[in-house]
């Protein structure tokens, strides 16, 4: 996994933690940090990890040799 990928997951985690966090207790984290689901800043936050998720769906659909990997140690 190269940096933009793990990237990309972080981004995705913090998303999925906000929308439980939203769904189990009303609360909205992004939100409440930033100013609010109105404020410029929170609308930022949300964009990035609405493009971190859509950057996920190509992990998604991409098969493992097109997924850069470190390489395999070399056997004797």
């Amino acid at each position: 996994m190269n940096g933009l990928q793990k990237t990309a997951l972080v981004l995705i985690i913090i998303g999925a933690v906000n929308w439980g966090l939203v769904g189990f207790f009303g609360f909205d984290l992004v939100a409440s940090i930033f100013g609010g689901q109105a404020a410029a800043f929170s609308r930022v936050i949300y964009a990035i990890i609405g493009l971190a998720g859509l950057y996920c769906i190509s992990l998604l659909v991409s098969t493992d040799h097109e997924i850069e990997k470190e390489p395999e140690p070399q056997r004797s």
